[in-house]
């Protein structure tokens, strides 16, 4: 975190970006592209101008008791609650036009306060909170903490240009410190404050920004060069391009979504990252999914969930959710299971995967199909938890087509 406070003008983009996301209702991401678009910021003012939307965003509720006022109040408060955060991280206050103050002592009791209550102190609103209890019980508490930490950056290598090694011999040349992960063959971890998407590396297709945990989805695919392969849930197309990679071109990787500018962007960036088995497909109907009947050696469904698993990098939508959500959510789960599921093939694998921890989209969603489903195997599954890989959270499951 900042170790000196912003800049006037720098807080002042934080104010706007926070004002799109609160009181607009925008993505944080399309926020953060309107403002920073035709700017010429340094890297690292950009990245201290996101790190501190970010971390505001991830303990919104906690901050706005801090300084006495709500998240509906932003739009006339927004200076205050900026002041608050600074006084909160031991930093000066940062020179704006115009600028609420804080009141000290109000500020230091509704800290103790808020030191005696972990659910505020993690920046949980209260629906999150009774979600998580219930679904993950003893295990909740490390995730919620988890869940309020800064992300860090990772890439995915594309090792249809280059690996590890080059990559990183290649940004550091390129001013990026980088270092390899361990435990995660194709990721990196960034460790400098670098404008990733500037460098020759990634405009030459070497790297995709890809969270670690994400890889472990797309690594749990397993495909091999020669197979038939169908991303049924593409969206932009970060794992199909890691499948692509597996693959080494070689075979056929079907990529299909509902919605076409997202097919739109992954060609652009199958043409960069050199991935030229891509064929994209929008899934208009269902005789767009009756057609590959018992056609493919691997379908990944990488269906739409909660995000719960994510918040940490998508903080804004712990504000704009709420829990009715989940069970329209959880129905269009089934019902992607069951429809997608007829493309595989007798020996095929159906790859089954959510960013949620939320075991209601996850296990239990599993062990529902396969119980209608009883061509369908299981051959594992795996919770991918914050708290304890330091990555987003993800679940994935691997069953495997018995019968027709």
């Amino acid at each position: 975190m900042l170790t000196y406070p912003l800049s006037g003008s720098s807080s002042e983009l934080v104010l706007n970006v926070l004002t799109m996301v609160l009181t607009r209702g925008k993505p944080l991401d399309r926020a953060y592209s309107e403002h920073f678009s035709g700017l010429s910021l340094n890297p690292s003012e950009q990245a201290r101008i996101t790190q501190v939307t970010g971390d505001i965003l991830r303990r919104l509720n906690l901050y706005c008791f801090l300084v006495d006022i709500t998240p509906d109040e932003f739009d006339r408060q927004g200076s205050k609650l900026l002041n608050g955060w600074h006084v909160f991280h031991g930093l000066d206050l940062p020179k704006m036009q115009y600028s609420l103050q804080i009141e000290q002592a109000s500020f230091d009791a509704n800290l103790e306060k808020a030191k005696a209550d972990p659910v505020l102190w993690d920046g949980c609103p209260e629906w999150l909170n009774e979600l998580g209890q219930t679904q993950l019980g003893d295990k909740w508490p490390a995730e919620r903490a988890a869940l309020a930490e800064q992300p860090k950056r990772y890439l995915r290598v594309n090792e249809l240009k280059c690996d590890r090694e080059k990559l990183i011999a290649r940004l550091q040349k390129e001013g990026v410190t980088a270092v390899a992960l361990p435990d995660v063959a194709s990721a990196v971890e960034v460790t400098s404050d670098s404008a990733l998407f500037r460098t020759d590396a990634f405009k030459d297709g070497w790297f995709e920004q890809q969270d670690a945990g994400s890889q472990l989805v797309a690594d749990a695919v397993g495909a091999k060069p020669g197979m038939r392969v169908v991303d049924a849930c593409a969206g932009a197309g970060g794992k199909t391009l890691h499948i692509a990679a597996q693959m080494q071109g070689k075979g056929r990787l079907l990529a299909m979504d509902v919605e076409q500018w997202k097919l739109d962007n992954l060609k652009a960036r199958a043409k960069r990252a050199g991935a030229h088995n891509v064929e994209t497909r929008i899934i208009a109907s269902s005789k767009t999914i009756k057609r590959l009947k018992l056609s493919a050696d691997r379908v990944l469904l990488d269906v739409p969930c909660s995000g719960l698993g994510v918040l940490k990098r998508n903080p804004d939508s712990k504000w704009r959710d709420t829990p009715e959500r989940l069970p329209v959510l959880i129905e269009l789960q089934k019902h992607i299971l069951q429809s997608y599921s007829r493309m595989v093939k007798v020996g095929g694998m159906l790859i089954y995967a959510t960013c949620s921890i939320m075991p209601e989209e996850n296990r239990q969603q599993v062990d529902a199909f396969l119980a209608e489903n009883p061509q369908f195997t299981l051959l594992e599954d795996e919770n991918i938890l914050v708290s304890e890989r330091g990555f987003d959270g993800f679940y994935l499951a691997k069953m495997e087509r018995i019968a027709e």
